[in-house]
C-alpha cells in the first residue's frame, strides 16, 4: 500500500516516527510531505526519513494564498506516488486533494482551537482521531482513544531518558525550560501568552526565574541578546532528554508543556486560549 504522510509541524515527526517505521517494516511505500517550518526538516533528516517540502506561508494573507498553491503541489505529487491513503494531523491540502482522488483521508487532531483548518479540513476527511480529552465533538467521523499524542514517543517503549545530556549540555541537576513563542500559526489568532513586547520585561522575567535554577530559553527569536545568552544548541534527538532532566517547564508553546507533563515535568502553559 501506498501510504503519504502530511507532517506540518516538527511534534508530528515524533508522532508518526514509529508508525512509519513499522509500516515499513511491513512492506508499506510511504512518501513523507512536510511544510518547511521551524526545525521541521532537520527533524526529519535526523531521524533519516526522505521528504519533499511543500511551501510554508508565515502570514495570515500568505496562508488563504497558501491553500490553493500547496494544493496544487500535494496533487502533482501524488500523480508519480498514487497514495492509497493520506494520513495527516490535520491538513487541508491531504484532506482536499484526497477527497479529489476519491483516496480515504485519515486525520489526526489535538487543537481544539483551529477552527479554520477544521472547516477548511474535516468536511474532507474520513475519520478525525482524536484523545478522549479533545472537548470538541466533531461528529460521527470523530474516533476517540485513551491516551495523549505524546505518549506516540514519550511513552517508556519508545523513550528513555539519557542522563549523559547533562554533563554534554553541562547542566546541573536544576534548570528551568522557558520556552517562548512566536504565536504565528493559523490557531494562533488572538492568541496571547507571556505578553513579552520588550528584551528588558524578558531580562527581568529570566532574572526572577533564575532565582530557582538556570534558565535555558528556547525561542525562534535570536534577535535578542537574552535570548542568545539563555539558548543552547540542542541536538533534536536530545531535546526530550533535556525536558526530562528539568525541574520546570514555562511558556507559551503547549507543545512542549504537554511534553513535560508527560514526562513528569512540572509545567505550566501560558495562555489566553483554552485546551483540551
Amino acid at each position: 500500500m501506498n501510504i503519504l504522510f502530511d507532517i506540518g509541524h516538527p511534534k508530528d515527526v515524533n508522532v508518526f516516527k514509529n508508525v512509519i517505521w513499522k509500516l515499513q517494516e511491513r512492506g508499506h511505500e510511504i512518501k513523507i510531505v512536510a511544510r518547511a517550518k521551524e526545525n521541521t526538516k532537520r527533524v526529519l533528516e535526523e531521524y533519516g526519513f526522505e521528504y519533499e517540502v511543500c511551501r510554508y506561508y508565515k502570514t495570515m494573507p500568505g496562508k488563504a494564498i497558501g491553500i490553493l498553491m500547496n494544493d496544487m503541489w500535494l496533487y502533482k505529487q501524488t500523480k508519480t506516488f498514487k497514495p492509497d491513503i493520506f494520513v495527516s494531523p490535520g491538513s487541508p491540502y491531504s484532506a482536499h486533494v484526497s477527497r479529489l482522488l476519491r483516496k480515504p483521508h485519515l486525520a489526526f487532531s489535538d487543537t481544539e482551537i483551529a477552527g479554520l483548518v477544521i472547516k477548511l479540513t474535516f468536511p474532507f476527511t474520513d475519520k478525525i482521531y482524536t484523545s478522549n480529552s479533545f472537548y470538541l465533538d466533531l461528529g460521527p467521523k470523530q474516533e476517540r482513544f485513551d491516551g495523549y499524542y505524546e505518549l506516540a514517543y514519550l511513552h517508556p517503549k519508545y523513550f528513555t531518558p539519557n542522563k549523559e545530556v547533562l554533563s554534554k549540555y553541562q547542566l546541573s541537576s536544576k534548570y528551568i525550560i522557558l520556552r517562548l513563542s512566536p504565536l504565528s500559526s493559523h490557531h494562533d489568532i488572538n492568541a496571547t501568552g507571556l505578553n513579552i513586547k520588550t528584551e528588558d520585561e524578558l531580562s527581568e522575567f529570566v532574572s526572577q526565574l533564575e532565582k530557582y535554577g538556570r534558565v535555558i530559553i528556547s525561542s525562534e527569536n535570536t534577535s535578542w541578546q537574552t535570548v542568545k545568552d539563555h539558548q543552547l544548541k540542542i541536538h533534536p534527538k536530545d531535546l526530550h532528554d533535556i525536558i526530562y532532566f528539568s525541574s520546570l517547564c514555562i511558556g507559551e508553546g503547549a507543545t512542549m508543556a504537554s511534553e513535560a507533563a508527560i514526562l513528569g515535568v512540572p509545567s505550566i502553559y501560558v495562555s489566553n486560549t483554552q485546551r483540551g
